[in-house]
């Protein structure tokens, strides 16, 4: 993958997106936590570093609901939509509500070539609400 994205193969470069694929919705810090139980002399400034070049390079996706920090997730390129919990902040994907990313035509473009869109649903995740009911 590394290659094909023109970058050169390093272990920090390996460990990082290992850490993405592993930890879906990952924020920095567990990412660099999971990446120094490889690599234990890795720097947070290498992580960042890592982390930036594969999301230019197009291997990984940068997301950054409202009042969270920025997490990192490998699915790229199907522009998919993310459920948000209240609760418990838990992330996952969710696909296009109908066809092929029907989201990316817009109502009125302005003129804009739009090439992705953001949906973030809110809402309370199954294991919230089982706690909350048994409370």
């Amino acid at each position: 993958m590394l290659r094909a994205a023109a970058l050169r193969v390093t272990r920090p470069r390996v460990a990082v997106l290992a850490a993405v694929h592993a930890h879906p919705h990952a924020d920095t810090a567990s990412i660099f936590g999971a990446v120094r139980r490889d690599l234990p002399d890795v720097s947070h400034q290498a992580v960042y570093d890592v982390l930036q070049a594969l999301t230019m390079a197009g291997l990984v996706r940068r997301i950054e609901p409202a009042g969270s920090v920025a997490r990192y997730e490998s699915r790229v390129g199907d522009n998919h939509h993310h459920v948000v919990c209240r609760s418990c902040g838990v992330i996952a994907d969710v696909d296009c509500a109908i066809g092929a990313a029907p989201c990316l035509t817009a109502s009125d473009g302005r003129g804009f070539s739009i090439d992705e869109a953001e949906v973030t649903y809110w809402g309370v995740c199954p294991e919230c609400r089982s706690a909350s009911a048994t409370s």
